[in-house]
């Protein structure tokens, strides 16, 4: 069994193009965090790389790693912001393990493990989005 192929028009490749707005958490050389327009819970988080990859068997080491420290970085923004202990990190690879946008993406959602939501189930109040985006670049910025 072979990776899916990565494909130019899925809409976090159009994130980076600029041609789909976000509600962008931060940006750096490497990647990009988002709100999640689909979340699981209050104050969901995706990271994408800069790299076009499917999943992480296919990610170059330096992408990896710096989707790691912004997920770092994300993290203590969610837990200033939303008073959470917990935070799921979540990563899907394939169609079978639920990945539904082939371009690889790290969750990151401050909740209890037993609050999680349906992946994927409802769309969330922009207005909400953008303030809960806001709130954490600024926490990022204050870091």
């Amino acid at each position: 069994m072979t990776v899916k192929a990565y494909q130019e028009d899925n809409i976090f490749a159009k994130m980076l193009l600029g041609e789909i707005p976000c509600h962008k958490v931060y940006e750096d050389d490497k990647t990009l965090a988002f709100m999640d327009i689909m979340p699981q819970a209050k104050g969901h988080v995706l990271i994408i790389p800069k790299q076009k990859a499917v999943e992480l068997s296919q990610l170059e080491p330096e992408y990896a790693s710096a989707v790691l420290m912004t997920a770092k970085k994300v993290m203590q923004a969610q837990r200033k912001v939303f008073d959470r202990e917990g935070i799921i990190q979540m990563q899907l690879n394939g169609a079978e393990a639920g990945q539904t946008v082939f371009h690889y993406h790290v969750h990151l959602i401050p909740t209890n493990i037993h609050e999680l939501g349906k992946h994927a189930a409802k769309q969330a109040d922009m207005a909400e989005l953008v303030q809960q985006a806001k709130q954490l670049a600024e926490a990022i910025e204050q870091a």
